[in-house]
């Protein structure tokens, strides 16, 4: 009899124990870990006070400026006005209380796992790729990036031209290293 009430306090604590599994892998939840990491530090660089409803207005101030990936996991969080739920009181309150952000990420899986599944995108070394190599969808993808649009632009010759036309004003130190080849 002895020996089961041990067993069954074993078996207890184990289960209070998070299991490895939980922890995150290299390269999961990328998005989540890098946006927060940069908002946590992005906090403590302007003296914000690490209470739970300035760090939650802060996320919303942030969020309004992100794009692709980054806007995606805003809209998951319910950082952005469109968003269905709401859950920032998972990230501001662990913030407040300065838990790292891959524990609050590991926490936010739980929740919502697509919040995980974001990846960035692949980005494109503009001072060595060959443009003319790359596909269309690809070339609006630079485009994109830069806030900027191809009106007009019916062939793949003419986004090349106009890339290379914005390249010194949103990517001068790939233009200059693509004048030096």
């Amino acid at each position: 009899m002895l020996c089961l009430s041990s067993l069954s306090v074993a078996l207890a604590a184990l289960a209070l124990v998070p299991s490895i599994s939980d922890a995150l892998k290299d390269g999961e939840c990328e998005v989540c870990v890098s946006f927060l990491g940069r908002f946590y530090q992005s906090l403590q660089d302007n003296d914000v006070k690490f209470t739970s409803a300035d760090i939650e207005k802060a996320l919303v101030k942030t969020c309004k400026d992100t794009k692709g990936k980054e806007n995606r996991f805003c809209y998951y969080i319910g950082g952005t006005n469109d968003a269905a739920t709401k859950i920032l009181n998972e990230i501001s309150k662990p913030l407040s209380y300065h838990t790292p952000v891959d524990k609050i990420c590991e926490k936010l899986k739980k929740k919502d796992s697509q919040i995980c599944e974001l990846k960035y995108d692949k980005q494109v070394d503009l001072s060595t790729v060959d443009l003319k190599k790359l596909k269309v969808k690809d070339l609006k993808k630079i485009l994109e990036e830069w806030g900027e649009s191809c009106k007009g632009c019916a062939e793949k010759s003419d986004f090349i031209r106009k890339i290379n036309e914005l390249m010194p004003k949103y990517a001068p130190n790939e233009a200059k290293a693509r004048r030096e080849l």
